[in-house]
């Protein structure tokens, strides 16, 4: 519990045995949490702790939860706050950056009018200097050509830069508190530290006061100035980071800083030249149409190649990582290795080329993805049983109900998702759920589970961790190493977390604005980077000593 000394001064925010109940199920039970003015303070926890429930009842932005307890702002009571009042507050003395930014933002509009948007609303000012100052928000979070990219809409955006784009909105009327829901998710180490200079420097500038949800521990030892710790809806720990951080007293706390994604040497041998070939990208180039500027632009369009003479071979039971920073063509690789992307050059999938009609469909049960972000995958009107069950529909359509429910079970199982002691009237429980009720880090769990139940021989991994707590990432890293060895499955992972790819690789692909700067094995690719952006990446997650292969027969191989 935190206390208040008689001559400390009135914190900005100040909660106070806040609890919050959806029906009967109280799910924050007892909160107190202190932010003062200037200060920097995160609230971590494992996915389904309470953390972001927490941070959405400050302004209750939760319209179905009962509240109780006390949330004040400046001395100010909001819990019984009027609408109007807490409409003026919101986005003025306190914004919020959230977790996911695909469904945060508005699809039908370009991001640069939704930050133009907020600038009229609540400033007045007109449509120019609006827009104008849109364009330096965008700028001023390190987006490039931020004039172009105000005028996209936010499916034309990487995940690094609809993030960025999030956090210049919650930015652009410089608020006094900022909320930020794992801020940077989406963003790979080199840009990770550049988004945490700058809210740093913000925060010193204007007095900003940063309340940071994350389950990022490097982050908050970089970042903040206190952490308190959350599990199961309560704070079992808080104090600055330097005195937790150097001698946690919680055991939950101690499990969480002993935390870190694991590299099994002995399994990740480099592949041989027997392996069988299941994925082969053979000089595959990707160009989208662009406007050109001023007149030339009513006559033709210029052409933009996200993607220049890509060739890769990936072989059954073996992890190919694809490593950049957001907007390098990591994605669009994915995606035209899923046929889902029209591209130049060969693709080849278990030997068969894409054909892009009919005759492609039971080829798409052998490569199936898990995208970044679960929750703009998961449709909000299916229940988790139809929504794992659907490729089953599709691909084995010879099962019956019984059968499919079974299937789906057993894979939900497999991902850690359902309580292994579960009855059958909490199974059905389970089941009929929906996607909203369920957190970051659940929704992804359930994206697995959906591209594993057809029996896959390639998985498009595209940030399979990053929405997932330290604790969490690392049992889903176990389990796909399980499911590979078991399976012989193939992943093809893309990422910018070089953590993951120093857990999981066996080889490296490095792309940079759509080229290849370096490839080789995991092991000499992360150990003795040679490329500048290779070696920005990894000394951005802090370095990793990967060890050696030794007991691996076809060790150095390619």
């Amino acid at each position: 519990m935190t206390t208040t000394t008689p001559n400390e001064p009135t914190p900005l925010l100040d909660v106070r045995d806040l609890r919050v109940a959806f029906g009967a199920q109280e799910v924050v039970r007892g909160v107190s949490l202190r932010v003062r003015a200037g200060e920097k303070v995160a609230l971590v926890g494992e996915s389904g702790s309470g953390k972001t429930v927490t941070a959405l009842s400050l302004l209750r932005l939760l319209p179905d939860a009962r509240l109780q307890g006390s949330v004040r702002l400046d001395g100010e009571e909001l819990l019984t706050a009027p609408q109007r009042r807490l409409r003026a507050l919101r986005g003025d003395a306190v914004a919020y950056i959230f977790q996911e930014p695909m469904t945060a933002l508005n699809a039908l509009y370009p991001v640069g009018e939704q930050i133009a948007e907020v600038l009229r609303a609540k400033r007045g000012l007109p449509k120019g200097q609006a827009w104008a100052q849109a364009e330096a928000a965008l700028a001023q979070v390190g987006i490039d050509e931020p004039a172009r990219r105000a005028r996209q809409y936010p499916h034309q955006l990487s995940g690094g830069q609809r993030q960025r784009a999030m956090i210049a909105m919650a930015l652009a009327l410089q608020p006094r508190l900022l909320v930020a829901d794992e801020p940077t998710t989406a963003l790979d180490a080199s840009l990770r530290v550049q988004v945490l200079e700058l809210l740093g420097e913000l925060q010193r500038r204007l007095g900003l006061a940063v309340l940071l949800i994350t389950h990022d521990l490097p982050l908050v030892r970089r970042f903040a100035d206190r952490v308190a710790v959350m599990q199961d809806g309560t704070v079992v720990e808080d104090g600055t980071v330097a005195e937790v951080f150097a001698a946690p007293r919680h055991p939950y706390t101690q499990r969480l800083l002993a935390s870190r994604p694991v590299r099994d040497v002995a399994e990740l041998c480099p592949p041989g030249p027997e392996d069988e070939p299941v994925l082969a990208l053979h000089d595959v180039r990707v160009t989208y149409p662009v406007p050109l500027p001023g007149l030339r632009g009513w006559f033709r369009r210029g052409r933009f190649e996200a993607l220049q003479g890509v060739t890769a071979t990936l072989r059954a039971g073996r992890t190919l990582a694809v490593l950049g920073e957001s907007g390098s063509g990591k994605t669009t690789l994915a995606l035209a290795a899923l046929g889902l992307q029209p591209a130049q050059g060969r693709i080849e999938v278990a030997g068969q080329p894409w054909r892009g009609d009919a005759r492609d469909r039971a080829l798409r049960r052998q490569i199936q993805v898990v995208f970044q972000d679960p929750f703009s995958s998961l449709s909000p009107r299916l229940t988790l049983e139809q929504i794992v069950e659907e490729g089953l529909r599709v691909h084995a359509p010879q099962l019956d109900a019984a059968a499919r429910r079974a299937r789906v079970v057993q894979a939900l199982r497999d991902v850690g998702l359902l309580p292994p002691q579960a009855g059958p009237e909490e199974l059905v429980a389970w089941l009929q759920r929906y996607p909203h009720a369920f957190s970051g880090g659940q929704r992804q769990r359930i994206a697995l589970a959906r591209a594993l139940i057809v029996e896959p021989r390639v998985l498009v991994l595209d940030e399979p961790t990053s929405a997932l707590d330290v604790t969490v990432q690392q049992q889903v890293l176990q389990l796909l190493r399980r499911l590979q060895r078991q399976r012989g499955l193939a992943y093809l992972l893309i990422t910018h977390d070089v953590a993951v790819v120093a857990a999981l690789a066996h080889e490296v692909l490095v792309l940079q604005r759509g080229q290849v700067v370096e490839s080789g094995v995991a092991e000499q690719v992360l150990a003795a980077p040679q490329h500048p952006l290779t070696r920005a990446l990894v000394a951005g997650s802090g370095g990793w000593a990967l060890g050696s292969t030794e007991g691996c027969a076809n060790a150095g191989s390619v």
